[in-house]
């Protein structure tokens, strides 16, 4: 009595009253009865929590997907009902999550990035869960799909691996079915129960059904993976975004000089402070680590041996491929190289509100092109940065980095698993013609040039006359007498490929034995990183400046998370020669690379469609590949001449364009004709698949409709036979004897005389064009 009695006083109050009143008075919605359709659609919104966990390393469907079921199954129990409490708590449950929402994007921009797309996605996951105790109708369903389709795309930005792609697979699966069932209950056509049970499909007709979703699922995968490949990615059109990981609070003071490389040789000694101090012994025999590059450090000691294991260290996401460069190396000791100016590193600071690094970018009178680069770390590497050459803006979380003598960039403490950082550099374009005409170094043409000729200039002396002379031999048998430094270097670094051999067993060296001389004179070979060690040193004996340089090749290129995937073993030393006014430019002298590396192109629209083909062509035999990049170089050759000759007829004036006007006509009545052959050998092929009668009934139908006669989908044949406003008593006749032989023969089994009804059919279709005619 009391609880009814409160409960009356609570409605008399004016606005609880009016508003209670009100949501009572509402009509409740009409429920949507279809269990198939709910079912798939609660399975596409799991699916997308489950992707979007995948793609961001997140646990939000260890919660979320329980709850969404336990909502779904509630709101089909209660779908008949109004539930005016439920709708309260979840509008409450719904301000709860928007100010979780604001809070988790405050926390973004404060902490993190200004990438929120992880933000969102939780605010979706959170109203989904929500939402789903309370879908009745199948609008609110549409919206569940929504939000499904939503989280997909979600996950596909964040992914950085293949694990999204079978998620998405499933996704579409289901997605297909779940659309029609959609279809069908906009139409109005859903089963009901007691349908339900009348209707029992053969075993036929659900293989049918099976194999009409699979041809479906593979025609829209095949569809949809062409277009990915073929769509054209324009440069200025992508967005600039730069992902940048949570801030890095370095204690203590940042010593620019230093370098902390995990293991650098276990033979070759750790360095001085463990683990993380990054010095190795500068000379003598050693054993490499079988984990991380020997490299990346301030000296590199080339006489240590091993195989390094190979193991994934960052996925890179790139406008363009290149040699991701980590730092250079100036001395050469005999034995391996060292940095002579590494205390001279200068420290950057970007202000507290940007992540934003300005970095030093040298003068030069080559044409660049930006380039945008987003490093992920997939395991701990040194506090070293990879980059693109000539890097001018750095998105990094640190509040200091370091700029070296060299162009490397250095971070106050090591890359750790997870870190996220963006580059932009201006890549120089590689002109050959300008570089061959590059002037030879000098005090004229050459800033400091006392101290850049004892940099890059210095080989040691023992070595450096006979070093020389071999140079100048190879140089000699050239055809033609090459004289520009950039051909010099060029014709010096296919000659080591081509007269040189890698040599896996190759011995430690001794205490005082040179590498270059041993590398030309007594072994005729080495491992891959002797081979650019020893052009550098031909180059400087001949007076051409170079220098050492060490990073990562390109990886392998997923095409379909757009990134490349660099492992520890794409680690390598290139040779970097100088050219005054134009800067410092890369030539790999290993045997099985190219000498030119992989760098910037004049045009990269169609350069995913490029690389998903070499990705294609790693898997096929090479007589395959051959094959087919012979049949594809043909079409596409003869496309550009047929494009460069449209354009000299388009040039022509109006002659030109009339004669285009012709032709395009002429194509379209072409090409309608072969539409109207195709649709005419396809219902040929059709009729051949059914039964004679069948196939004589259809025919007739076809025959009438084309004269105006058309059958309704919701009449019967008998029904269309009777209703059929045909004058003439000979068609009616006709029309008659063809659809009782089909309705004998499709509901009773008898069989009918084919010859007759062909005949039949015949002087029909000839009674039909006489009155066309007429």
């Amino acid at each position: 009595m009391s609880n009814s009695f409160g409960s009356r006083r609570l409605l008399s109050l004016p606005l609880i009253g009016d508003l209670w009143r009100r949501l009572e008075s509402v009509p409740p919605p009409v429920p949507e009865e279809s269990i198939w359709l709910r079912v798939l659609v609660q399975a596409l919104v799991i699916v997308g929590i489950i992707a979007t966990d995948i793609a961001a390393e997140t646990q939000i469907s260890f919660w979320a997907v329980p709850l969404s079921i336990v909502g779904a199954f509630w709101s089909y129990r209660q779908r008949r009902r109004a539930n005016v409490p439920v709708k309260f708590l979840l509008a409450i449950g719904m301000l709860l999550a928007l100010g979780f929402f604001f809070q988790g994007l405050f926390a973004s921009v404060v902490d993190a990035t200004n990438d929120t797309r992880s933000v969102l996605a939780g605010l979706l996951i959170q109203v989904q869960v929500l939402h789903s105790f309370d879908l009745p109708r199948r609008k609110d369903l549409g919206y569940s799909m929504v939000i499904g389709l939503i989280l997909i795309g979600v996950a596909g930005t964040l992914s950085q691996t293949l694990a999204f792609g079978p998620v998405l697979l499933l996704f579409l699966a289901i997605a297909l079915p779940a659309l029609v069932l959609d279809y069908r209950s906009r139409l109005g056509l859903s089963v009901s129960k007691p349908q339900q049970q009348k209707i029992k499909k053969s075993a036929q007709e659900n293989r049918q059904i099976f194999k009409f979703y699979l041809l479906l699922f593979s025609f829209i995968l095949g569809l949809g993976l062409a277009v990915f490949a073929v769509l054209p990615r324009f440069p200025g059109y992508q967005l600039r975004s730069f992902p940048v990981s949570a801030p890095i609070e370095f204690q203590g003071q940042f010593d620019s000089s230093r370098i902390f490389n995990p293991r650098l040789g276990r033979g070759g000694g750790e360095g001085s402070g463990g683990a993380g101090a990054g010095t190795q012994q500068e000379e003598g025999p050693g054993q490499l680590d079988d984990t991380f590059y020997y490299g990346f450090n301030s000296q590199m000691n080339m006489n240590l041996r091993g195989v390094m294991k190979p193991k994934e260290v960052m996925r890179v996401r790139s406008q363009s491929p290149g040699f991701w460069r980590v730092l250079a190396f100036d001395r050469y000791t005999g034995q391996g190289w060292k940095i002579s100016r590494n205390e001279q590193a200068k420290k950057l600071t970007r202000p507290p509100w940007s992540y934003q690094f300005y970095v030093p970018s040298p003068i030069t009178a080559n044409r660049t092109k930006e380039v945008i680069q987003t490093y992920t770390a997939i395991s701990d590497m040194p506090n070293l940065i990879p980059a693109l050459a000539e890097p001018k803006q750095l998105f990094f979380p640190t509040p200091e980095v370091a700029f070296d003598t060299e162009g490397g960039l250095r971070s106050p403490v090591p890359l750790a698993e997870g870190i996220t950082y963006t580059v932009i550099s201006d890549v120089p374009y590689r002109n050959r013609s300008a570089l061959r005409n590059a002037p030879p170094i000098s005090a004229k043409n050459t800033n400091g040039y006392k101290i850049f000729q004892k940099l890059y200039l210095q080989v040691p002396p023992k070595i450096a006359g006979k070093v020389k002379n071999l140079t100048e031999d190879l140089l000699a048998t050239s055809p033609t007498p090459i004289t520009s430094s950039y051909e010099k270097a060029l014709y010096l670094a296919q000659a080591l490929k081509q007269r040189y051999q890698l040599k896996p067993g190759m011995p430690f060296l001794e205490k005082n034995e040179d590498l270059a001389e041993a590398f030309l004179f007594k072994y005729q070979g080495g491992y891959p990183d002797h081979f650019s060690t020893v052009l550098a040193v031909m180059l400087r004996s001949i007076g051409i400046p170079a220098r050492l340089v060490v990073g990562y090749a390109s990886g392998e290129f997923n095409p379909f998370t757009g990134f490349y995937i660099v492992r520890n073993t794409d680690a390598y030393a290139m040779t970097e020669v100088y050219f005054p006014k134009y800067g410092w430019f890369a030539f790999d002298p290993i045997p099985g690379h190219d000498v030119i590396p992989s760098s910037i192109e004049e045009n990269q629209t169609f350069g995913v469609l490029q690389q998903f083909w070499s990705w294609v062509a790693g898997w096929l035999p090479s007589p395959v590949t051959g094959f087919l990049n012979r049949v594809f170089g043909a079409i596409f050759t003869n496309f550009l001449l047929l494009f460069a000759w449209l354009w000299n007829l388009f040039s022509q004036g109006w002659l030109g364009l009339f004669a285009l006007i012709l032709m395009a006509i002429g194509l379209g009545f072409a090409g309608w004709l072969s539409w109207k052959g195709w649709r005419a050998w396809r219902y040929r092929r059709w009729l051949a698949k059914l039964a004679p009668v069948e196939s004589i009934y259809q025919q007739m139908l076809a025959a009438l409709a084309e004269r105006g006669f058309r059958k309704h989908p919701a009449q019967t044949p008998l029904e269309f036979a009777r209703d059929s406003q045909i004058s003439y008593q000979s068609w009616r006749e006709i029309v008659n004897d063809i659809t009782d032989a089909y309705v004998r023969w499709r509901y009773g089994g008898v069989v009918a005389n084919i010859p007759s009804l062909s005949q039949r059919l015949q002087s029909l279709k000839k009674h039909l064009s006489r009155r066309v005619s007429r």
